[in-house]
């Protein structure tokens, strides 16, 4: 994520299988939240999901949402019930492996009670058919999130929550999955989300877009975007290319232009990070203000307007959001606590793609940071409220540069590479990026890391 300024920590309790009672000794209740403290009552325990089918009908004359989601998981734990993240909608009918199952609300929690305990290892599928009118989510000074109609159709995304508002969901990073989404809407209206449009089909006054993303995604990551857009299909390295402008925006104005530039901004980060991890390019540019950042959506970034006011392209921040397919989506974070890594690798990479486009250096974008930056502001574990703060993005990205000038450039781009290749489509945490750093280097780097990460004063330049 990166918002539009126009005008090494202690290991978390996460990872949460089961609680409550037992029931003859062999199943449980899956844990409510996964419990991570940075999202509380977020994700689910005792399942791992693998695949979500999405049907879903929108209507913007009402704003009402019908829709049927497929779940398709393996147990962790005997389970006796199980939770899936649900924000606001009515649930009609709860059916596990074809069988009808209980179920109620607990707050933003949908609680189902299969007619029968899960055993361990055990693959289900959970169908759940719902309908409403979703509601959006306030993520503070970055504006709104989560499903939110506009006025031609609607927008859903935001992080580090969205998903929940529009289809139940294990709605944490940790439990990434494929996705294949319907998505019906009255024509004339885009129906955008993420990965390979697979169809477009229209009957009786509706059509019916349906997308697929077949690399595993955090639920975070979904969008789905309608309305009038001007929308551009193509391909790019033998992959389809979309992108869509929204109609409210100049046809020929900045966000156009920036946009245009997507497979040429991927091809250089794809130099520097590794192959492209997906099989699909592109990205949306809306017109709604209440959306005052861009979102790393995958395959398929999502740009607020204000990026774009200055009557010139942006392509920074088309390469931050790029960047952010390696780092953040294809290797997504374990628990968000070590947002850095998202967003210091996302922020570098901007520097590094200005530097290419003939801007700013590395070393002057280096240099000015470190001469303002806030030292007593600590990029890993910044705390919920500074998540999106200077320091996770800017002193995150100082890190990222003080380990290339300790490691050389050979090293350094042979441990990016690496660790993209090696953590494709998982988690990760910094632990674990900075074990490999050292493995790819020879030689320790930890105490380097924590200070620039989180020592209270200036580290030495290395």
């Amino acid at each position: 994520m990166r918002w539009w300024r126009g005008g090494l920590a202690a290991v978390l309790g996460m990872g949460l299988l089961v609680g409550g009672c037992t029931e003859n000794g062999r199943f449980r209740a899956g844990a409510a939240e996964v419990g991570d403290p940075y999202v509380p009552g977020a994700g689910n325990g005792g399942y791992d999901v693998a695949h979500y089918r999405l049907k879903i009908r929108y209507d913007p004359g009402s704003d009402r949402l019908t829709g049927e989601a497929t779940v398709t998981a393996t147990a962790t734990a005997g389970l006796s019930r199980f939770n899936l993240d649900l924000a606001g909608l009515t649930v009609d009918r709860v059916r596990v492996d074809g069988a009808p199952a209980r179920h109620r609300r607990d707050g933003n929690e949908l609680v189902v009670t299969p007619a029968h305990g899960l055993p361990s290892g055990k693959s289900f599928t959970t169908e759940v058919a719902y309908a409403g009118v979703p509601q959006p989510l306030s993520i503070g000074e970055l504006g709104s999130g989560g499903f939110q109609a506009t006025g031609d159709g609607a927008v859903a995304l935001g992080q580090p929550e969205s998903a929940s508002t529009w289809f139940p969901v294990d709605d944490h990073p940790s439990d990434k999955a494929t996705y294949d989404l319907e998505v019906t809407v009255p024509d004339g209206l885009a129906a955008l989300s993420n990965g390979v449009l697979r169809s477009r089909a229209s009957r009786d006054g509706w059509t019916t877009w349906s997308w697929s993303e077949g690399s595993p995604m955090a639920s975070y990551l979904t969008t789905l975007v309608i309305g009038n857009y001007r929308v551009s299909t193509g391909t790019h390295a033998g992959k389809p290319m979309v992108t869509a402008v929204a109609a409210g925006l100049p046809a020929d104005g900045p966000a156009a232009a920036s946009l245009a530039r997507t497979g040429e901004i991927a091809d250089f980060l794809a130099s520097r990070f590794g192959p492209y991890p997906f099989d699909a390019y592109g990205g949306i540019a809306v017109a709604d203000e209440r959306i005052r950042y861009a979102l790393e959506t995958q395959s398929r970034p999502v740009y607020g307007p204000g990026f774009f006011r200055g009557g010139r392209p942006d392509t920074e921040v088309v390469a931050h959001e790029l960047a952010h397919q390696w780092f953040g989506d294809s290797v997504s974070v374990a628990r968000w606590s070590d947002i850095w890594l998202n967003e210091g690798f996302a922020t570098y990479a901007e520097w590094l793609w200005a530097e290419h486009d003939g801007g700013r250096t590395v070393a002057r974008a280096f240099a000015t940071e470190y001469a303002v930056t806030d030292w007593t502001r600590q990029s890993l574990d910044p705390g919920r409220p500074a998540m999106f703060g200077d320091a996770v993005y800017q002193r995150g990205a100082l890190a990222v540069h003080a380990l290339r000038r300790a490691v050389g450039d050979d090293a350094f781009f042979s441990i990016l590479r690496g660790w993209t290749t090696e953590r494709r489509d998982g988690t990760a945490t910094t632990a674990d990026f900075v074990a490999y750093a050292e493995r790819v280097a020879g030689r320790p780097l930890r105490a380097l890391l924590d200070a620039w990460l989180v020592g209270g004063t200036a580290p030495a330049l290395p």
